[in-house]
């Protein structure tokens, strides 16, 4: 399955903070903020949505392509996912701008602030499809997560021109994005993933109902933190799957991306949907417990007991190719000198 991933490609600036950030507002003074967080943490990591989806799908056996723009300092970072299984070959690199930034401060509770410097990541709308598509033999689906918002159009009007199947992932862009953006964004994708919170946030801004959503694409995965993650098609009753309990939460960063390539890897393996989830379920804890969003472990055998313990033996059984496949790219990863 031939997985184009668009979408940002970052470094990521973690901080931790020893407390709680609602301790440090005042009421009555939230419209004159001046804060500073004296943190006791700072780890720099590789990061951005798409670069981390791709980097969890090359590792859970994939090929994908990276999609996106960058500076030119992303040489090593280039090495990294390439050495993942990770196709770099279409992403473009800027001569102006520096590959972007996100800062994130967590504090003790797991509540985040956040900026991002979008850098180079503007240029991603320089970028068409269509010779992608070519040059690989075609794309069985186009990722279009959280980018440059004429990026994400220009990527969404692509695949509904020339038939490319695409997923739908707009996330933190959907803060930015007015009605007619979202509707363009959503309308026609294979699947929509969502958290609970933008799923009302996309409700409210697009002024659609959730049956006129589920109307307009095939599959709509929402992640309810906690609870799991709710999987909607029109006509169907919802399903839901349930989360892999965590053995110490570490850092929630990039949790949802490593849902999504568990996911993606489930359904280019041939599972159903709800063994998809179990699968991206699986890959999202194991983010939860480490720091960074690309430095979790995997390792098959541990991959394939988790999945017994959460979902039982039949679910292990099942996910067979996907442990499969975690071995055969840590080998080929060990040959390359990352392991």
């Amino acid at each position: 399955m031939r997985i184009a991933v668009t979408g940002s490609i970052a470094t990521d600036h973690l901080m931790v903070f020893p407390g709680s950030f609602a301790n440090q507002f005042l009421a009555g003074s939230l419209d004159k903020v001046s804060l500073s967080f004296l943190v006791d943490r700072l780890d720099i990591r590789r990061g951005g949505v798409a670069a981390n989806i791709a980097l969890g799908l090359g590792r859970l056996g994939g090929h994908p392509l990276l999609v996106g723009a960058v500076g030119t300092d992303f040489d090593s970072y280039r090495d990294f996912l390439e050495a993942h299984g990770v196709n770099t070959r279409w992403v473009h690199v800027s001569t102006t701008k520096h590959t972007a930034r996100f800062l994130c401060t967590t504090d003790d509770y797991q509540n985040q602030i956040a900026s991002f410097y979008p850098g180079a990541m503007t240029e991603a709308r320089r970028i068409a499809l269509r010779p992608i598509a070519e040059g690989a033999g075609g794309l069985d689906l186009v990722l279009i997560s959280p980018n440059d918002p004429e990026a994400m159009l220009r990527h969404t009007d692509e695949c509904r021109e020339h038939g490319y199947p695409f997923a739908a992932d707009p996330s933190q862009q959907l803060a930015t994005l007015g009605r007619a953006e979202i509707r363009s964004l959503v309308d026609g994708a294979m699947y929509l993933f969502t958290n609970e919170y933008e799923s009302e946030l996309l409700l409210t801004t697009a002024r659609w109902t959730r049956e006129q959503v589920l109307d307009r694409v095939g599959t709509w995965i929402t992640t309810l933190g906690e609870n799991g993650v709710r999987i909607e098609s029109a006509g169907a009753a919802p399903a839901t799957v349930g989360v892999v309990p965590d053995r110490g939460v570490v850092d929630p960063t990039g949790v949802g991306d490593g849902f999504r390539a568990g996911f993606l890897s489930g359904l280019a393996a041939g599972l159903s949907q709800v063994r998809s989830a179990q699968v991206g379920c699986t890959v999202a804890t194991l983010v939860l417990e480490a720091r960074g969003p690309q430095e979790y472990e995997l390792d098959p055998d541990t991959f394939q007991k988790r999945v017994d313990e959460a979902y039982g033996l039949q679910a292990a059984r099942e996910v067979e190719p996907i442990v499969q496949s975690i071995r055969q790219a840590n080998e080929d990863h060990h040959v390359r000198g990352y392991d």
